[in-house]
C-alpha cells in the first residue's frame, strides 16, 4: 500500500477547504429572501415609500451578498490557482 503525498493531502485539503468555503452562500441566501419578504411587506404597508424601502433593500442585499461572493472567491483559489502546492 503507497503512502499519501504531501501534494496528494494538500490537494484533498484544499478541496475540502473549497467545500467549506461554498457553505458562506448559505447565509446571503436567506439574508437576502427575508429582507425582500420584510421589504414586500412594508410596500404593503405603506405604498407611497415603495422607491425608498426598496432602493435600501436593494443596497442591504447587495452589501450581504459580498460575503457569498468572498467565500466563492476562496474557493475558486484553492481548487484552481492553490497557492498552498507551491510551498511544498
Amino acid at each position: 500500500m503507497e503512502g499519501i503525498t504531501n501534494e496528494g493531502l494538500v490537494l484533498a485539503c484544499s478541496a475540502i477547504g473549497a467545500g467549506l468555503a461554498m457553505i458562506a452562500g448559505v447565509g446571503p441566501g436567506i439574508g437576502q429572501g427575508v429582507a425582500a419578504g420584510h421589504g414586500a411587506s412594508a410596500v404593503g404597508r405603506n405604498p407611497g415609500a415603495k422607491g425608498t424601502i426598496m432602493s435600501t433593500m436593494l443596497l442591504g442585499q447587495a452589501v450581504a451578498e459580498t460575503t457569498g461572493l468572498y467565500g466563492l472567491v476562496v474557493a475558486l483559489i484553492l481548487m484552481f490557482a492553490n497557492p498552498l502546492v507551491g510551498k511544498l
